[in-house]
């Protein structure tokens, strides 16, 4: 139980830190260049240190890329591959029309209902005490979306880019849920490499079909589509190491979904964006949530 819980454990922590920073990115870029070009050069980058990181693996481990031999597993990963480009468009559409530090957290929210439903449908097993700690973890997100002022308001105002990152936040419940199933069994790095190839594909594919004109890319935007790709590639090594070698998913499901505390930080200090106490609070909160689950 410990060696299950400290690999979702590790496993959550990567995908948190590597989504979080290529989210708080991706929003630096997108208000320049706009979402598809963000998109595609983004998992240009992603695909291309993926291939670095399988060459490095075999150069230092001699791990050899264990390639699919059924026709199924390769219309899975384009499956998967195609869900998940589908997730990040509608994604960073709503990040171009709103607040990171709101909309942000609202995504996060997928990972409750992965949570649940693995326990409840899939029959998942926890201990009281990580039961509590995910719990805690999940208040902590959805405190940090919580906007009291909005509240109390008369009228109801929905938060712009709220419909499409609420959208995206249910393709990726069911894509979360599909790949951990999908993964288990086989090996993690070939894996989320050819899943992660064609949802560059078809990233590519979405410009040709929505025709949508595109904008210079300013020299200085180069660093940030590179970093976005990198986290990208470190989150989803993560998570699929953690799927295929865990039995916790909903443990990695929430403590990676959390992503937004790392982008919550770096949207206050760099651009700016005011988080409120109740946010403040809930960052904590978050904070005690992982600490209770490394301990449980």
């Amino acid at each position: 139980m410990h060696g299950n819980l400290s690999i979702a454990l590790l496993a959550g922590i990567g995908g948190m830190l590597g989504w979080g920073f290529a989210d708080f990115f991706a929003k630096k870029t997108i208000d320049v260049i706009g979402s598809i070009k963000t998109l595609v050069w983004a998992h240009f980058f992603g695909t291309s240190f993926f291939v670095l990181f399988a060459l490095a693996h075999k150069l230092f481990y001699g791990a050899n890329l264990h390639l699919p031999h059924t026709a199924g597993s390769w219309l899975g990963l384009a499956f998967f591959g195609t869900l998940q480009m589908i997730v990040y468009y509608l994604v960073y559409q709503g990040f171009g029309k709103g607040q990171l530090a709101v909309l942000n957290p609202v995504f996060a929210s997928y990972s409750g209902i992965v949570a649940l439903a693995s326990v409840v449908l899939f029959g998942e097993r926890l201990s009281p005490l990580l039961a509590l700690a995910l719990v805690v973890i999940f208040a902590g997100v959805l405190l940090i979306n919580t906007d009291l002022k909005g509240l109390r308001s008369k009228k109801l105002h929905i938060v712009p880019g709220l419909k499409e990152v609420g959208g995206a936040a249910v393709l990726a419940s069911i894509w979360t849920l599909g790949w951990d199933r999908f993964v288990k069994g086989h090996d993690a790095v070939t894996y989320a490499l050819f899943m992660y190839a064609f949802m560059s594909l078809a990233a590519l594919v979405l410009t040709k079909i929505i025709k949508e004109k595109s904008k210079v890319m300013p020299p200085s935007m180069w660093k940030f589509v590179v970093i976005i790709g990198l986290g990208e590639t470190v989150a989803y090594l993560a998570i699929s190491w953690g799927y295929g070698a865990s039995t916790l998913t909903s443990t990695i499901a929430l403590v990676s979904g959390s992503f937004s505390l790392p982008t919550l930080i770096l949207a206050h200090a760099y651009l700016k964006e005011q988080v409120t106490r109740l946010q403040t609070f809930a960052a904590l909160i978050i904070v005690a949530g992982i600490a209770v689950t490394a301990l449980s």
